[in-house]
């Protein structure tokens, strides 16, 4: 009979400190803990968790006394004052505890279950072996820098399964079976099954039915609102995941501008006296206050006068300079009229001509910093195909004068903010079209936001670097009624 044993250590991120005297500090993700007067059971305990999995009934019988710790010299033994005080730090440390589960054989543990959340609660329990288990409905299995990362987003760990009889356990849970069905199917040894199972169940990422064979996420009401990527979008933007700045070698420094996007004509654009503006724009209030809905695209003819004045007062570079998030370094940044974090301005916008006095028909890219226009691409079939997706969107039966799509150069997120860079970038592209909005009424022009099904094909037409740069928004621009 095989024999599972639990393992214990920190996460990657986590640094022991103890100093010559004793004392004792752990630098977690989640904040500094300082242990005053800490065991030496403690002490040494932390020492080894910090190294990688360690089972902590083996702390003691490997323990070899430090001789600039004093207070460590000698024998070191389980005593209930040792053994309450490492409960409680483990309980603290508890967002940076990773609950390992290994075999009798040295060759490392079966899986791993890593917190997500500060102060999560592992209880492990036995799971009768004819209950109906299953993955939770949120939970996803995908290729992981140590094996096979498990997650759902309803879940506070993270499982990553490292050896094959984790992974073969977990994958036949894709279906309600018990433990005993797993042992049948995988013939692997019930003992090591159990002990699997009810590691994954305690990190919440497999489901055990109730007594009536049902199981609780099916019948949530709340969690029935929630599609499994929603939800899994959702918690990995507002949590931090591996796959930050610092895992992302190769990525260097985007720059604040991106390159030329064509080597088709240049336009340069008009720039308005903005002084003027100001004595003859609409006040806030009464541009706030005004019914905001979707404009019916009109046969109107925009000028390049009107598209150099829309895109200048809503997206043009006013300076270049250094800027930082809180207490991180300093990059490279812009300022410009709508709204981003740490000044890290990542969207593009391509301007889709369709009936502008001075401007050829085509899709340009809009370089914010020369203000100017270049041609990307000429196909009258690709841009009829973006205007389409912008009429069908708009609710309209014409195409608009103009289509500005938006796009993220997301090495420019990625370097700074990691796992939460697509979320902020959403944000900005709501910032970006409220202003665009804004300053099309201020002309008596009509900007509007409209839902298009991308697919593919405004990255062709756009001809982006996918995924290095995607597209993620729209706005019809067109004249008001």
């Amino acid at each position: 009979m095989a024999e599972t044993i639990p393992l214990w250590s920190l996460t990657d991120d986590s640094l022991v400190e103890i100093g010559e005297d004793g004392s004792l500090v752990v630098v977690t993700r989640w904040g500094e803990y300082e242990f005053v007067n800490a065991e030496p059971l403690v002490l040494e305990s932390l020492r080894r968790m910090a190294l990688g999995p360690v089972s902590l009934a083996n702390v003691t019988s490997s323990w070899e006394p430090v001789e600039r710790e004093p207070d460590l010299e000698g024998e070191l033994s389980w005593t209930a004052e040792g053994a309450d005080a490492l409960r409680q730090a483990l309980k603290e440390l508890g967002g940076s505890v990773v609950r390992s589960l290994g075999l009798a054989d040295g060759r490392g543990p079966l899986l791993s279950v890593i917190p997500v959340v500060l102060a999560p609660v592992f209880a492990p329990v036995e799971i009768p072996p004819t209950r109906p288990i299953r993955l939770s409905r949120f939970s996803s299995l995908r290729s992981d820098a140590d094996g096979m990362g498990l997650e759902s987003p309803s879940a506070r760990y993270r499982v990553v399964l490292s050896q094959p009889w984790a992974v073969h356990v977990a994958a036949t849970l894709a279906t309600a079976k018990s433990v005993g069905d797993i042992v049948s199917t995988t013939g692997i040894d019930a003992s090591v099954v159990g002990a699997i199972v009810s590691y994954l169940v305690a990190a919440g990422v497999v489901q055990v039915a109730g007594e009536h064979g049902r199981f609780a996420e099916d019948d949530d009401p709340e969690l029935g609102l929630w599609s499994p990527d929603e939800l899994s979008f959702h918690t990995t933007s507002r949590t931090w995941r591996p796959g930050g700045p610092a895992d992302l070698p190769g990525l260097g420094k985007p720059p604040v501008v991106k390159a030329s996007a064509g080597d088709g004509p240049v336009h340069a654009l008009y720039r308005p006296d903005l002084a003027d503006r100001a004595e003859t724009d609409p006040t806030l209030t009464a541009l706030l206050e005004h019914d905001h809905t979707c404009p019916e695209f009109t046969e109107g003819v925009l000028s390049a006068e009107q598209i150099g004045e829309f895109l200048f007062r809503g997206a043009r570079i006013r300076s270049i300079g250094p800027a930082h998030l809180p207490n991180g370094p300093a990059h490279s940044a812009s300022q410009r009229p709508y709204f981003s974090v740490a000044c890290l301005y990542e969207l593009e916008l391509y301007v889709s001509v369709n009936r502008c006095s001075g401007l050829d028909r085509g899709i340009y890219h809009y370089d914010p910093l020369e203000h100017r226009l270049g041609l990307v691409n000429a196909d009258e079939a690709d841009l009829d195909a973006m205007l389409d997706m912008a009429m069908i969107g708009g609710g309209n039966h014409r195409r608009p004068s103009a289509l500005i799509t938006v796009t993220a150069r997301m090495p420019r997120m990625a370097s700074v903010l990691g796992g939460g860079a697509y979320a902020t970038t959403l944000a900005h592209v709501g910032a970006l079209q409220q202003t665009l909005y804004l300053v099309a009424r201020a002309m008596g022009l009509a900007a509007h936001a409209v839902p298009v099904d991308a697919g593919d094909r405004v990255d062709r037409a756009l001809k982006l670097d996918w995924p290095a740069e995607v597209s993620v928004g729209e706005c019809v621009l067109d004249l008001l009624v």
